[in-house]
């Protein structure tokens, strides 16, 4: 496939496993899972979730044409667009949210932005920050880039520990940066250089949880 100027190799589809945390596509048989788990979480989604401002455009007409976009983003090397699963048990693998790195840009920029999210079922248990760091450590390791960021809105504080628990440094405030929940909205701006993190967000994520004991496993 022809790739844009500027995008990178991100050699999609790509599979990665921490434990029992699995990122993986989202694929068409997630469909009802997909969609039960963002009804009930509604309440607890919405007010941090991406939306088209006037004059955006349509998103995707049904969820099967959102994963035909996102695969096809993914093969571009514009974005690395995967589920996160919990696995209970070797044969019950869930789907518990989603982390995807968009804007992957390589030339002189060399970057990607960080974006998640996951059913409060599983919130609690380390999820998102072990597959934030995954995320990252693959891009850094495997992709070749040089900067990843992650926009928090302020009032969120559940992502904002995320951020702090993985050592991510604070940039600042960009006003009305990005269509959250019906409006521009305000958001903290927190990054990472590769040459930051030389063994990898992902072993500082373990001795995170190792001193942190109330992260909980399983």
């Amino acid at each position: 496939m022809r790739r844009a100027w500027g995008t990178v190799d991100t050699q999609w589809p790509v599979t990665l496993t921490e434990g029992q945390i699995v990122l993986r596509p989202l694929h068409r048989r997630d469909e009802s899972a997909w969609h039960r788990i963002r009804t009930m979480n509604r309440a607890w989604l919405t007010p941090w979730d991406a939306t088209l401002p006037p004059g955006g455009g349509a998103g995707p007409a049904s969820f099967r044409e959102m994963v035909r976009a996102l695969d096809r983003q993914g093969r571009e090397g514009r974005m690395l667009p995967w589920a996160v699963c919990w696995a209970s048990s070797p044969l019950r693998i869930e789907l518990a949210g989603q982390v995807t790195v968009s804007g992957l840009v390589g030339g002189s920029a060399s970057m990607g932005s960080i974006g998640y999210w996951i059913d409060e079922r599983f919130a609690g248990k380390g999820i998102i920050p072990t597959a934030v760091a995954m995320a990252a450590d693959y891009c850094f390791d495997v992709v070749g880039i040089h900067r990843i960021e992650i926009a928090i809105r302020p009032e969120n504080a559940k992502s904002l520990r995320v951020v702090e628990k993985l050592g991510f440094r604070e940039e600042g405030m960009r006003p009305r940066y990005l269509h959250i929940n019906g409006d521009w909205r305000d958001h903290r701006v927190f990054a990472l250089n590769a040459d930051e993190i030389p063994g990898g967000l992902l072993a500082r994520c373990r001795r995170s949880d190792e001193l942190d004991p109330g992260t909980h496993r399983g």
